[in-house]
């Protein structure tokens, strides 16, 4: 007797709630906490260093300028085309105090740390996640499509508010006015906002998270330029003091604090964020999960024959980067060359203590050019700590496990890595140097400028390769360590451009490498020091080659 199997009915699986089920912002708060506590460590290393630099320079500056009859010097200076182009418009100069010269002159730079923050924290959130195939994983779960950006936008703006609300008290207990306090605090937050909404943007373009962040980058340095432009042209009565109008930096500096305590420019800033975080949700509807709308070009099926060493494949993994990086730094030092005859002119009634940044007056010319080398050699060294977290990605992404899985060893892997960003280094340098070169022999016409501005931008090299050794070995010893590097940088950065101004100990002063070697042509190079700082890295380098044989590798 044959039996007639009766299938069965499977069950169908239960809905989801209904305030779940197609919510586009389904899971919003379980993100946000998550990358709250993610960020537990970043969040108030981005907020309270911001705040803290700010706190540092109004304290040294009440120490250097006890009086308001102190500041006076600084008044005429501040109203010139050179001030204006590195630091601001100068509101207030005819009548100023403590606090108009301190949101004056630093407020520019706090307003691009903040700027920074979101570009950097936008990127992490949203196409770093989806680039490492976590925001795959995320998605599987009930999770609307907008959820993750929103989540990303808002630690953006709770950072925004934290440094706002930081910075303005602080100043504001300090003594200073408590309005303008307030309108600082917001005009720095403002500015961090819009670049949160342009990050927005940026991150929908492209299916990398480098290049998104670089193309908000490339935003942020265009609105730099275009605000000294702006700048400039205003002090000197020109009719191009619009285009400052053009960039977030430039509403935030418009508000004026101290002096006109204006509010609508910054109305301006979040009018930006809304309109491209809009344009963010709008673009990311259009694409695919971990794709960008530019699409990525495809490559050959077949790898060519030079691409068989790992130091090869270390240059064509950095090959875009160096391009960029080089076309950005020849363009810079084009721009900052040509304006050397203005800044000359503009710098020569600075008061003393601006003064001694360049060498004194009799240096003037000389002065400028090597501070110009320091400055190239700040760039490029945030070029070498992102080629090395850029290494930590590529063994995060699980790409390191299988060229170390061919017959290349760590060192290999690592010290060819090390060795190409090094040469690049030298490259980018002498890119930053030509450009300025070129822009100062014509500016000034004194041709014979040329090759003494282009030896004393590259002469900064070793100060650069011990930076980067020093991140190697943070590598070296567990990748989350990396970051880290950004601390020698921003000691080496604060001592080069405000130590000099500031009074800072000489102990302090020689603790980075960047102060040994001399700012060529005003001071005579050191070949002793190029030499012992090229031993140290080399050193350095050396114990991170070891080290990276003694532990295993870190996947995300």
């Amino acid at each position: 007797m044959s039996t007639t199997a009766v299938p069965t009915r499977r069950p169908s699986p239960s809905p989801l709630p209904a305030r779940l089920d197609g919510h586009p912002l389904a899971g919003f708060r379980s993100l946000f906490r998550f990358m709250l506590r993610r960020d537990r460590i970043r969040f108030f290393g981005w907020t309270l260093g911001l705040t803290l630099l700010l706190a540092y320079f109004a304290n040294v500056l009440q120490v250097v300028f006890p009086t308001a009859e102190d500041l006076q010097a600084f008044a005429a200076f501040s109203a010139n085309p050179a001030a204006a182009l590195l630091m601001g418009p100068g509101f207030g100069s005819e009548a100023i105090t403590l606090e108009r010269f301190l949101v004056g002159t630093y407020g520019m730079y706090l307003i691009i740390g903040a700027s920074l923050m979101n570009i950097l924290t936008v990127t992490r959130h949203t196409r770093v996640e989806e680039q490492s195939g976590r925001a795959e994983l995320v998605r599987a779960n009930v999770v609307g499509r907008y959820a993750p950006l929103t989540a990303a936008l808002a630690v953006a703006v709770l950072m925004d508010l934290v440094v706002a609300i930081l910075m303005g008290g602080m100043l504001a207990g300090m003594g200073f006015d408590a309005g303008g306090s307030i309108v600082f605090g917001a005009s720095v937050g403002a500015a961090g906002l819009a670049f949160a909404g342009i990050a927005a943007t940026c991150v929908q373009l492209t299916e990398f998270s480098r290049t998104a962040a670089g193309i908000a980058g490339a935003v942020l340095g265009g609105g730099f330029l275009l605000r000294g432009l702006g700048d400039m042209s205003a002090a000197q009565g020109g009719g191009l003091d619009w285009i400052s109008w053009l960039t977030p930096i430039g509403w935030s500096q418009q508000a004026a604090p101290y002096v006109h305590d204006r509010w609508w420019p910054l109305a301006i800033s979040v009018a930006c964020f809304v309109v491209c975080a809009g344009l963010g949700y709008a673009l990311s509807a259009r694409r695919d999960l971990a794709a960008g709308l530019v699409a990525a070009r495809r490559g050959s099926a077949y790898a060519p024959s030079w691409l068989s060493s790992p130091f090869a494949l270390a240059f064509r993994l950095q090959r875009a980067s160096l391009v960029g990086w080089s076309l950005s730094l020849f363009a810079a030092g084009l721009a900052y060359g040509g304006f050397t005859q203005a800044m000359i002119d503009g710098f020569a009634d600075a008061p003393p203590e601006l003064l001694v940044l360049f060498g004194g007056e009799e240096n003037l010319l000389t002065g400028y050019l090597g501070l110009m080398g320091l400055m190239f050699a700040m760039f490029t060294t945030v070029f070498a700590i992102l080629a090395m977290q850029s290494l930590r990605s590529e063994e995060f992404d699980g790409r390191t496990e299988p060229v170390l899985a061919t017959a290349v060893s760590r060192p290999a892997w690592l010290g060819s890595w090390t060795a190409v960003t090094a040469l690049g280094v030298v490259w980018l340098l002498f890119a930053a140097g030509l450009g300025e070169a070129i822009g100062a022999a014509a500016s000034t016409g004194e041709g014979e400028l040329f090759n003494d501005v282009l030896l004393g931008h590259v002469a900064h090299a070793p100060a650069v390769w011990t930076t980067l050794a020093m991140a190697a070995l943070l590598y070296a010893v567990t990748p989350r360590l990396v970051p880290l590097a950004w601390a020698v940088f921003g000691y080496a950065f604060l001592i080069g451009f405000f130590g000099p101004m500031l009074d800072v100990p000489d102990a302090v002063v020689q603790a980075s490498p960047y102060e040994h070697i001399g700012e060529y042509p005003s001071e005579d190079l050191s070949v002793t020091a190029m030499l012992v700082l090229t031993a140290i890295a080399a050193g350095i380098t050396a114990a991170a080659l070891a080290g990276f044989r003694h532990r295993d590798l870190v996947t995300a």
